[in-house]
Protein backbone atom coordinates (compact mmCIF):
# COMPACT_ATOMS: atom_id res chain seq x y z
CA UNK A 1 0.00 0.00 0.00
CA UNK A 2 1.33 3.42 -0.99
CA UNK A 3 0.46 4.89 2.38
CA UNK A 4 2.93 2.57 4.10
CA UNK A 5 5.95 3.57 1.96
CA UNK A 6 7.11 6.02 4.62
CA UNK A 7 7.23 3.17 7.14
CA UNK A 8 9.48 1.16 4.86
CA UNK A 9 11.78 4.14 4.55
CA UNK A 10 11.75 4.69 8.31
CA UNK A 11 12.85 1.11 8.89
CA UNK A 12 16.17 1.97 7.21
CA UNK A 13 16.88 4.88 9.55
CA UNK A 14 19.43 4.23 12.27
CA UNK A 15 17.78 4.06 15.67
CA UNK A 16 18.48 6.65 18.33
CA UNK A 17 20.61 5.24 21.17
CA UNK A 18 18.77 3.92 24.19
CA UNK A 19 15.46 3.20 22.50
CA UNK A 20 13.75 -0.08 23.30
CA UNK A 21 10.94 -1.60 21.27
CA UNK A 22 8.07 -3.92 22.06
CA UNK A 23 9.67 -6.78 20.17
CA UNK A 24 12.61 -6.66 22.56
CA UNK A 25 10.21 -7.07 25.48
CA UNK A 26 8.49 -9.79 23.46
CA UNK A 27 11.75 -11.71 22.99
CA UNK A 28 12.97 -11.34 26.59
CA UNK A 29 9.68 -11.96 28.40
CA UNK A 30 6.73 -13.16 26.32
CA UNK A 31 8.48 -15.58 23.96
CA UNK A 32 10.74 -16.72 26.82
CA UNK A 33 7.56 -17.85 28.64
CA UNK A 34 8.14 -15.44 31.54
CA UNK A 35 5.11 -13.19 31.09
CA UNK A 36 2.91 -13.05 34.21
CA UNK A 37 -0.01 -11.50 32.27
CA UNK A 38 -0.32 -8.42 34.48
CA UNK A 39 -0.93 -6.04 31.56
CA UNK A 40 1.53 -3.38 32.75
CA UNK A 41 3.03 -3.05 29.27
CA UNK A 42 -0.42 -2.31 27.82
CA UNK A 43 -1.17 0.33 30.46
CA UNK A 44 2.24 1.95 30.04
CA UNK A 45 2.09 2.35 26.25
CA UNK A 46 1.28 6.00 25.43
CA UNK A 47 0.40 5.24 21.80
CA UNK A 48 -1.96 2.31 22.52
CA UNK A 49 0.27 0.15 20.34
CA UNK A 50 -0.04 -2.90 22.58
CA UNK A 51 -3.24 -4.93 22.88
CA UNK A 52 -4.27 -8.41 23.95
CA UNK A 53 -3.81 -11.27 21.49
CA UNK A 54 -6.06 -14.27 20.97
CA UNK A 55 -3.71 -16.26 23.23
CA UNK A 56 -4.32 -13.84 26.10
CA UNK A 57 -0.81 -12.37 25.90
CA UNK A 58 0.31 -8.81 25.06
CA UNK A 59 0.53 -8.22 21.32
CA UNK A 60 1.66 -5.36 19.08
CA UNK A 61 -1.48 -4.05 17.36
CA UNK A 62 -0.03 -0.98 15.63
CA UNK A 63 3.35 0.63 15.07
CA UNK A 64 5.66 0.74 18.07
CA UNK A 65 7.24 4.16 18.70
CA UNK A 66 10.19 2.82 20.68
CA UNK A 67 9.38 4.84 23.81
CA UNK A 68 10.73 2.00 26.03
CA UNK A 69 7.90 2.27 28.60
CA UNK A 70 6.60 -1.27 28.06
CA UNK A 71 10.04 -2.54 29.04
CA UNK A 72 10.43 -0.14 31.95
CA UNK A 73 7.24 -1.22 33.71
CA UNK A 74 7.29 -4.96 33.05
CA UNK A 75 7.95 -6.81 36.35
CA UNK A 76 9.85 -9.51 34.44
CA UNK A 77 11.64 -6.96 32.29
CA UNK A 78 12.87 -3.50 33.15
CA UNK A 79 11.02 -3.04 36.44
CA UNK A 80 13.08 -4.07 39.46
CA UNK A 81 9.84 -5.01 41.19
CA UNK A 82 11.22 -5.24 44.73
CA UNK A 83 12.16 -1.56 44.52
CA UNK A 84 8.44 -0.69 44.41
CA UNK A 85 7.97 -1.97 47.97
CA UNK A 86 9.56 1.22 49.32
CA UNK A 87 6.92 3.34 47.55
CA UNK A 88 4.38 2.14 50.11
CA UNK A 89 6.68 0.99 52.88
CA UNK A 90 9.21 3.80 53.02
CA UNK A 91 12.98 3.51 53.18
CA UNK A 92 13.40 2.52 56.82
CA UNK A 93 13.59 -1.22 56.21
CA UNK A 94 9.98 -1.97 57.15
CA UNK A 95 9.10 -2.28 53.48
CA UNK A 96 11.15 -5.41 52.84
CA UNK A 97 11.42 -7.37 56.09
CA UNK A 98 8.85 -10.06 56.88
CA UNK A 99 5.34 -8.83 56.18
CA UNK A 100 6.67 -5.42 55.18
CA UNK A 101 5.04 -2.21 56.34
CA UNK A 102 1.90 -3.10 58.32
CA UNK A 103 0.12 -0.41 60.32
CA UNK A 104 -2.69 -2.71 61.49
CA UNK A 105 -3.49 -6.38 60.91
CA UNK A 106 -6.60 -8.44 61.56
CA UNK A 107 -8.36 -11.72 61.13
CA UNK A 108 -11.72 -10.61 59.74
CA UNK A 109 -15.02 -11.71 58.27
CA UNK A 110 -18.25 -9.94 57.40
CA UNK A 111 -21.04 -9.96 59.97
CA UNK A 112 -23.67 -10.40 57.25
CA UNK A 113 -22.69 -13.11 54.78
CA UNK A 114 -22.36 -12.16 51.09
CA UNK A 115 -23.20 -14.98 48.68
CA UNK A 116 -20.27 -16.45 46.80
CA UNK A 117 -17.48 -14.69 48.71
CA UNK A 118 -14.11 -16.28 49.31
CA UNK A 119 -12.84 -16.69 52.87
CA UNK A 120 -14.21 -13.91 55.10
CA UNK A 121 -15.72 -11.74 52.38
CA UNK A 122 -13.60 -8.75 53.40
CA UNK A 123 -12.79 -7.44 49.91
CA UNK A 124 -16.41 -7.49 48.72
CA UNK A 125 -17.63 -5.81 51.92
CA UNK A 126 -14.94 -3.13 51.69
CA UNK A 127 -15.72 -2.24 48.07
CA UNK A 128 -19.48 -2.20 48.68
CA UNK A 129 -18.98 0.16 51.63
CA UNK A 130 -16.73 2.47 49.62
CA UNK A 131 -19.18 2.61 46.71
CA UNK A 132 -22.14 3.26 49.02
CA UNK A 133 -20.22 6.03 50.76
CA UNK A 134 -19.23 7.62 47.44
CA UNK A 135 -15.53 7.18 48.25
CA UNK A 136 -14.82 5.39 44.96
CA UNK A 137 -16.54 5.38 41.58
CA UNK A 138 -15.60 1.85 40.57
CA UNK A 139 -13.49 -1.20 41.33
CA UNK A 140 -11.48 -3.19 38.80
CA UNK A 141 -12.16 -6.84 39.62
CA UNK A 142 -12.40 -10.25 37.96
CA UNK A 143 -15.67 -11.92 37.07
CA UNK A 144 -16.47 -15.12 35.26
CA UNK A 145 -16.40 -15.10 31.46
CA UNK A 146 -19.79 -15.33 29.80
CA UNK A 147 -18.52 -18.07 27.48
CA UNK A 148 -15.81 -19.99 29.42
CA UNK A 149 -16.64 -21.53 32.80
CA UNK A 150 -14.33 -20.57 35.64
CA UNK A 151 -12.27 -18.18 33.54
CA UNK A 152 -11.82 -14.79 35.17
CA UNK A 153 -12.01 -11.65 33.05
CA UNK A 154 -11.30 -8.06 34.03
CA UNK A 155 -14.44 -6.11 34.90
CA UNK A 156 -15.06 -2.62 36.27
CA UNK A 157 -17.79 -2.83 38.92
CA UNK A 158 -19.52 0.49 39.56
CA UNK A 159 -22.38 -0.65 41.82
CA UNK A 160 -22.63 -2.81 44.96
CA UNK A 161 -24.66 -5.33 42.94
CA UNK A 162 -21.83 -5.70 40.42
CA UNK A 163 -19.33 -6.19 43.25
CA UNK A 164 -21.50 -9.03 44.59
CA UNK A 165 -21.57 -10.59 41.10
CA UNK A 166 -17.76 -10.68 41.16
CA UNK A 167 -17.52 -12.38 44.57
CA UNK A 168 -15.17 -15.36 44.71
CA UNK A 169 -11.77 -16.15 43.24
CA UNK A 170 -10.36 -17.13 39.86
CA UNK A 171 -6.84 -18.43 39.50
CA UNK A 172 -5.95 -17.13 36.05
CA UNK A 173 -4.54 -13.68 35.35
CA UNK A 174 -6.83 -11.29 33.45
CA UNK A 175 -4.26 -8.77 32.12
CA UNK A 176 -6.10 -6.38 34.43
CA UNK A 177 -3.81 -3.44 33.71
CA UNK A 178 -4.73 -3.77 30.05
CA UNK A 179 -8.18 -2.54 31.06
CA UNK A 180 -7.34 0.68 32.90
CA UNK A 181 -8.32 3.07 30.11
CA UNK A 182 -11.27 4.28 32.16
CA UNK A 183 -12.33 6.79 29.51
CA UNK A 184 -14.22 3.91 27.91
CA UNK A 185 -16.61 3.77 30.89
CA UNK A 186 -19.48 6.00 31.99
CA UNK A 187 -17.70 7.56 34.95
CA UNK A 188 -17.69 11.05 36.45
CA UNK A 189 -14.80 13.43 35.73
CA UNK A 190 -11.63 12.53 37.64
CA UNK A 191 -12.91 9.11 38.73
CA UNK A 192 -11.57 7.29 41.79
CA UNK A 193 -10.94 3.61 41.14
CA UNK A 194 -9.94 0.76 43.43
CA UNK A 195 -8.00 -2.15 41.96
CA UNK A 196 -7.98 -5.67 43.38
CA UNK A 197 -5.15 -7.66 41.89
CA UNK A 198 -2.09 -9.82 42.28
CA UNK A 199 1.10 -8.31 43.74
CA UNK A 200 2.72 -7.97 40.30
CA UNK A 201 -0.23 -5.91 39.07
CA UNK A 202 -0.02 -3.63 42.10
CA UNK A 203 3.74 -3.21 41.62
CA UNK A 204 3.14 -2.03 38.05
CA UNK A 205 0.52 0.50 39.19
CA UNK A 206 2.71 1.91 41.95
CA UNK A 207 5.72 2.21 39.66
CA UNK A 208 3.74 4.04 36.97
CA UNK A 209 2.23 6.39 39.55
CA UNK A 210 5.71 7.13 40.90
CA UNK A 211 7.24 7.87 37.48
CA UNK A 212 9.32 11.08 37.48
CA UNK A 213 7.90 12.38 34.19
CA UNK A 214 4.47 13.65 33.15
CA UNK A 215 3.95 11.94 29.79
CA UNK A 216 2.97 8.33 29.19
CA UNK A 217 1.76 5.71 31.69
CA UNK A 218 -0.94 8.13 32.85
CA UNK A 219 -3.87 5.70 32.64
CA UNK A 220 -3.27 4.64 36.24
CA UNK A 221 -3.79 8.12 37.68
CA UNK A 222 -7.45 7.32 38.44
CA UNK A 223 -6.44 4.48 40.78
CA UNK A 224 -6.72 5.68 44.39
CA UNK A 225 -6.71 2.37 46.28
CA UNK A 226 -4.82 -0.87 45.65
CA UNK A 227 -5.70 -4.21 47.24
CA UNK A 228 -3.26 -7.10 46.74
CA UNK A 229 -4.39 -10.71 47.03
CA UNK A 230 -1.77 -12.86 48.77
CA UNK A 231 -0.31 -14.90 45.93
CA UNK A 232 2.44 -17.44 45.31
CA UNK A 233 1.50 -18.07 41.68
CA UNK A 234 -1.17 -17.66 39.02
CA UNK A 235 -2.22 -20.27 36.50
CA UNK A 236 -2.79 -20.64 32.80
CA UNK A 237 -6.55 -21.09 32.39
CA UNK A 238 -6.38 -23.75 29.69
CA UNK A 239 -3.77 -25.80 31.54
CA UNK A 240 -5.45 -25.61 34.94
CA UNK A 241 -9.20 -25.61 34.37
CA UNK A 242 -9.39 -27.50 31.09
CA UNK A 243 -6.44 -29.90 31.08
CA UNK A 244 -5.85 -30.60 34.77
CA UNK A 245 -9.35 -30.28 36.24
CA UNK A 246 -11.78 -31.00 33.39
CA UNK A 247 -9.83 -33.53 31.34
CA UNK A 248 -7.43 -35.31 33.72
CA UNK A 249 -9.83 -35.42 36.67
CA UNK A 250 -13.01 -35.73 34.63
CA UNK A 251 -14.75 -32.79 36.34
CA UNK A 252 -17.75 -31.13 34.69
CA UNK A 253 -17.01 -27.41 35.06
CA UNK A 254 -20.73 -26.63 34.88
CA UNK A 255 -21.08 -28.57 38.13
CA UNK A 256 -18.27 -26.71 39.94
CA UNK A 257 -19.36 -24.25 42.63
CA UNK A 258 -16.03 -23.36 44.17
CA UNK A 259 -12.32 -23.51 43.39
CA UNK A 260 -9.95 -22.59 46.20
CA UNK A 261 -6.35 -22.94 47.34
CA UNK A 262 -6.11 -23.40 51.11
CA UNK A 263 -3.32 -24.81 53.30
CA UNK A 264 -1.31 -25.89 50.29
CA UNK A 265 -4.17 -27.76 48.64
CA UNK A 266 -6.30 -27.22 45.56
CA UNK A 267 -9.93 -27.77 46.57
CA UNK A 268 -12.78 -28.07 44.07
CA UNK A 269 -16.38 -28.35 45.27
CA UNK A 270 -19.65 -28.88 43.44
CA UNK A 271 -22.70 -26.62 43.43
CA UNK A 272 -23.94 -28.21 46.67
CA UNK A 273 -20.66 -27.59 48.48
CA UNK A 274 -19.54 -31.23 48.31
CA UNK A 275 -15.80 -31.65 47.73
CA UNK A 276 -15.06 -33.19 44.32
CA UNK A 277 -11.33 -33.45 45.00
CA UNK A 278 -8.67 -32.05 47.32
CA UNK A 279 -5.05 -32.42 46.22
CA UNK A 280 -1.66 -30.86 47.02
CA UNK A 281 -1.10 -27.69 45.03
CA UNK A 282 2.24 -29.08 43.88
CA UNK A 283 0.31 -31.49 41.65
CA UNK A 284 -0.76 -28.47 39.58
CA UNK A 285 2.58 -26.67 39.27
CA UNK A 286 2.77 -27.59 35.59
CA UNK A 287 -0.24 -25.34 34.98
CA UNK A 288 1.29 -22.32 36.73
CA UNK A 289 2.77 -19.34 34.92
CA UNK A 290 6.53 -19.88 34.85
CA UNK A 291 7.24 -16.20 35.37
CA UNK A 292 5.65 -16.44 38.81
CA UNK A 293 8.66 -18.41 40.03
CA UNK A 294 10.70 -15.20 39.93
CA UNK A 295 8.35 -13.26 42.21
CA UNK A 296 9.24 -12.84 45.89
CA UNK A 297 6.19 -10.69 46.63
CA UNK A 298 3.71 -13.17 48.12
CA UNK A 299 2.71 -10.48 50.64
CA UNK A 300 1.80 -7.68 48.21
CA UNK A 301 4.27 -5.26 49.80
CA UNK A 302 3.47 -2.35 47.47
CA UNK A 303 -0.31 -2.38 48.05
CA UNK A 304 -2.40 -0.22 50.36
CA UNK A 305 -4.09 -3.37 51.71
CA UNK A 306 -3.10 -7.04 51.42
CA UNK A 307 -5.72 -9.78 51.85
CA UNK A 308 -5.74 -13.58 51.82
CA UNK A 309 -6.63 -16.72 53.74
CA UNK A 310 -3.16 -17.62 55.03
CA UNK A 311 -2.78 -16.75 58.70
CA UNK A 312 -6.47 -16.99 59.62
CA UNK A 313 -8.95 -19.74 60.41
CA UNK A 314 -11.18 -21.15 57.68
CA UNK A 315 -13.93 -18.73 56.73
CA UNK A 316 -11.88 -15.67 57.71
CA UNK A 317 -9.60 -13.26 55.86
CA UNK A 318 -6.15 -12.07 56.89
CA UNK A 319 -6.06 -8.29 56.41
CA UNK A 320 -2.84 -6.23 56.38
CA UNK A 321 -3.30 -2.45 56.31
CA UNK A 322 -0.15 -0.86 54.91
CA UNK A 323 -0.79 2.81 54.11
CA UNK A 324 -2.81 5.84 55.11
CA UNK A 325 -5.10 5.17 52.13
CA UNK A 326 -5.60 1.61 53.31
CA UNK A 327 -6.40 2.69 56.86
CA UNK A 328 -8.91 5.29 55.67
CA UNK A 329 -10.65 2.77 53.41
CA UNK A 330 -10.80 0.22 56.23
CA UNK A 331 -12.61 2.69 58.47
CA UNK A 332 -15.56 2.67 56.04
CA UNK A 333 -16.17 -1.05 56.59
CA UNK A 334 -14.93 -1.60 60.15
CA UNK A 335 -18.45 -1.71 61.66
CA UNK A 336 -19.51 -4.45 59.23
CA UNK A 337 -16.76 -6.84 60.30
CA UNK A 338 -15.98 -9.32 63.03
CA UNK A 339 -12.40 -8.48 63.94
CA UNK A 340 -9.68 -9.98 66.11
CA UNK A 341 -5.87 -9.94 66.10
CA UNK A 342 -4.32 -11.93 63.27
CA UNK A 343 -4.62 -15.63 64.16
CA UNK A 344 -1.28 -16.94 62.93
CA UNK A 345 1.15 -14.29 61.67
CA UNK A 346 3.84 -16.97 61.78
CA UNK A 347 2.00 -18.82 58.99
CA UNK A 348 2.38 -15.76 56.78
CA UNK A 349 6.07 -15.48 57.64
CA UNK A 350 6.63 -19.17 56.86
CA UNK A 351 5.00 -19.06 53.42
CA UNK A 352 6.69 -15.76 52.65
CA UNK A 353 10.06 -17.32 53.43
CA UNK A 354 9.34 -20.29 51.18
CA UNK A 355 8.17 -18.03 48.37
CA UNK A 356 11.32 -15.91 48.60
CA UNK A 357 13.57 -18.99 48.49
CA UNK A 358 11.89 -20.16 45.28
CA UNK A 359 12.09 -16.69 43.77
CA UNK A 360 15.73 -16.09 44.61
CA UNK A 361 16.58 -19.48 43.13
CA UNK A 362 14.75 -18.62 39.90
CA UNK A 363 15.70 -14.96 39.52
CA UNK A 364 18.83 -14.62 37.38
CA UNK A 365 19.58 -11.05 38.38
CA UNK A 366 20.47 -9.66 41.78
CA UNK A 367 17.56 -9.18 44.19
CA UNK A 368 18.08 -5.69 45.59
CA UNK A 369 15.21 -3.61 47.07
CA UNK A 370 17.58 -0.62 47.37
CA UNK A 371 18.51 -0.64 43.67
CA UNK A 372 17.09 1.85 41.14
CA UNK A 373 13.57 1.15 39.92
CA UNK A 374 14.54 0.27 36.34
CA UNK A 375 16.89 -2.33 34.88
CA UNK A 376 18.96 -1.66 31.77
CA UNK A 377 18.08 -3.97 28.87
CA UNK A 378 21.67 -4.96 28.19
CA UNK A 379 22.20 -5.77 31.86
CA UNK A 380 19.10 -7.97 31.77
CA UNK A 381 20.36 -9.82 28.69
CA UNK A 382 23.67 -10.50 30.39
CA UNK A 383 21.94 -11.84 33.49
CA UNK A 384 19.68 -14.23 31.58
CA UNK A 385 21.97 -15.29 28.72
CA UNK A 386 22.56 -19.03 28.63
CA UNK A 387 19.68 -19.85 30.99
CA UNK A 388 16.32 -21.47 30.35
CA UNK A 389 14.84 -17.95 30.56
CA UNK A 390 17.02 -16.36 27.90
CA UNK A 391 15.41 -14.15 25.22
CA UNK A 392 14.05 -15.98 22.20
CA UNK A 393 15.27 -14.76 18.83
CA UNK A 394 12.57 -14.06 16.26
CA UNK A 395 11.69 -11.72 13.42
CA UNK A 396 10.39 -8.44 14.83
CA UNK A 397 6.92 -7.34 13.73
CA UNK A 398 7.49 -3.68 12.92
CA UNK A 399 4.25 -2.78 11.11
Amino acid sequence: MAGYKIRDEMNDIEEAPGKLWFWELEAAVIDADRCVQCGACIAACPSDSIGIGADGLPKLVKMCTGCSLCWDFCPRGGLQYESTWKITGGSNGKSIEGMGRVEESYTARVRQRIDGVQDGGFVSALLISLLEAGEIDGALLARESATERWKGEAFLATTPEEVRECAGSFYNQTLALGHVDFEDYDLPPNPRIAVVGTPCEIEGIKAMQARPWTWGSSKVEAITLTIALLCTKSFNYEKLMLEEIRDKRNVDLDNVGRVDVIRGKMIVQDLEGVTIFEEPIRDFHGAALKGCDECADFMGHAADISVGSVGSADGYSSVLLRSEEGLAAFDSVRDRLELRPLDKPQALDKLDGLDKRVALGSLKRAFDPDAPLFIDYEEHLNDYAGTDRAPVEHEAVRY
